[in-house]
């Protein structure tokens, strides 16, 4: 199972950059889009049904052109779960399920902390996702949560590692990433991919991302009891239809 995880910056920009080809190129099972900035009735859905995705779940923020998820799907999951049933969560269009028989795959946009007022918001949500997560095992214990998670784990995944006051790359938020590997879920990039250093986020400023000097925000975190099922774990900078890149996990399931 082919699953790959993208922050597009708005769903409809990326598709007058090629979208659509590109996805029909990477073929994956299920895709879990971050960032859609839209909602379905602003889209042509047919577009992803032709290029071979007839199963797509979108879940929307309550502002119109802001935040959003979506999952796109080749085969009918058993059961879609909208958000989280967590209202702070929710009105923003965050959290996105589906459940096939052997595993789950959520969509997840974690905020990121551009001002005091939002890393407050981030932070609580940081709180709030781990609980509900710890929950969820309990019911579903293979889960992968897929998504920009806006946060960097260690210096191997950021180009400038003294960044340390910035969001993104603040102590309290990267404890949290350790914490909630140690809940019971592995970083699938960095299991398979030790010492390499990759980015997937580059600022649009200061030629960011022809330097490489970019950001690791994006992870597929796979629950402990699908450990032995991963098989490959990348990502894919080559892919430029917005400021993020998709990364890619396959499992054997």
């Amino acid at each position: 199972m082919k699953i790959i995880s993208y922050n597009v910056n708005g769903i409809r920009a990326a598709l007058k950059k090629g979208f659509i080809a590109w996805l029909q190129q990477a073929d994956p099972d299920v895709i879990c889009i971050q960032e859609t900035k839209a909602h379905k009735e602003q889209l042509d859905l047919s577009e992803f049904e032709e290029a071979g995705y007839p199963y797509h779940y979108w879940f929307s923020a309550q502002k119109k052109g802001y935040s959003s998820v979506a999952i796109l799907c080749k085969k009918e999951p058993n059961h879609i779960e909208y958000g989280t049933g967590i209202e702070t969560m929710d009105f923003e269009g965050r959290n996105l399920r589906v459940d096939y028989d052997t595993v789950s795959v959520m969509s997840m946009y974690l905020p990121s902390g551009t001002n005091d007022a939002r890393l407050d918001f981030k932070l609580n949500y940081m709180a709030e996702i781990q609980e509900y997560l710890n929950q969820l095992k309990k019911e579903i214990p293979n889960l992968v949560i897929c998504g920009d998670y806006n946060i960097c784990h260690e210096e191997i995944d950021i180009h400038n590692p003294k960044m340390k006051g910035v969001s993104g790359f603040l102590p309290i938020e990267r404890a949290w990433v350790g914490r909630f590997i140690e809940s019971g879920f592995i970083d699938s990039f960095r299991y398979l991919n030790n010492d390499k250093q990759a980015f997937s986020w580059w600022s649009y400023r200061a030629n960011a991302r022809a330097n490489n000097k970019g950001w690791r925000l994006d992870y597929a975190m796979v629950s402990e009891p699908l450990k032995s099922t991963i098989s490959r774990a990348y990502i894919l900078p080559e892919a430029k239809h917005s400021d993020h890149c998709p990364i890619v996990v396959e499992l054997d399931v």
